[in-house]
């Protein structure tokens, strides 16, 4: 079978309009120990002395986390230190971007569940991520996944400092640029950790978990998940929790 024969069955004949907002780190890709280098460096640059605790990936935007980081060092993240820190974490980043090439991986079946997606006229896919913009394009671009995701009506982990502030400045964006604002009804959160889940039920979406992270199915259940996969690859599998919503 072609590629184009096999995205065929995946074409709708007319449905509605619907928006899909993937998590980036352990849902999409696994970009390695780039990161923490990279932070543990803007740590340095910011404070004069070595990162001591350990920072947590666990689904909150990058605000809250380097909110909690400087916080945790006795440092007052306010009169402008958080911004540079922030700052700093994306030229560290930024100057690691052929080593996220060279360590990072895309997960099994991120790229055929993309595709399948794309596939469909209605769907459109982007990000609900808790990387500050920059960071998110550049583990994206790295990695090949950039031109799979409208990061036009992404929302991004300078846009809230919960994440379940983040809904709101996706959907804006799907007005500003696409002329229609979702909402929970006609969206889809894809994510791996039990803020993923949370953000999606606060916002009225659906939530589908992909258990490739540090947290079970089972709390992600427990979470809100609405549909949980062990991983992205079965596409079929995919592609139907996603179409559930149409």
């Amino acid at each position: 079978m072609t590629r184009a024969a096999g995205l065929a069955k995946y074409m709708p004949v007319s449905a509605k309009p619907l928006l899909v907002l993937w998590d980036i780190d352990h849902t999409l890709i696994d970009g390695g120990e780039v990161s923490r280098r990279g932070y543990a460096a803007a740590f340095r640059r910011v404070s004069g002395r070595d990162l001591e605790q350990a920072w947590q990936f666990d689904g909150r935007t990058e605000l809250a986390a380097a909110t909690e980081v400087l916080r945790l060092h006795g440092i007052d993240p306010g009169n402008g230190t958080l911004e540079r820190f922030t700052g700093l974490i994306v030229e560290e980043l930024r100057e690691r971007a052929a080593e996220f090439t060279r360590e990072g991986r895309v997960l099994p079946g991120a790229i055929e569940a993309l595709r399948g997606l794309q596939a469909i006229d209605a769907v459109r896919q982007s990000v609900l991520t808790g990387n500050l913009y920059p960071i998110a394009v550049l583990k994206l671009t790295a990695l090949g996944l950039d031109g799979y995701l409208d990061l036009r009506i992404g929302a991004f982990g300078g846009d809230a400092f919960e994440r379940t502030g983040l809904p709101a400045a996706a959907f804006a964006r799907t007005q500003e640029h696409l002329g229609h604002r979702h909402s929970g009804d006609d969206t889809v959160i894809i994510g791996d950790t039990p803020r993923d889940m949370a953000t999606a039920r606060a916002a009225g979406a659906r939530a589908i978990a992909v258990a490739t992270g540090t947290a079970t199915a089972d709390q992600l259940r427990a979470a809100g998940a609405d549909v949980v996969l062990a991983d992205l690859t079965d596409t079929d599998a995919v592609v139907q929790a996603v179409r559930r919503n149409q």
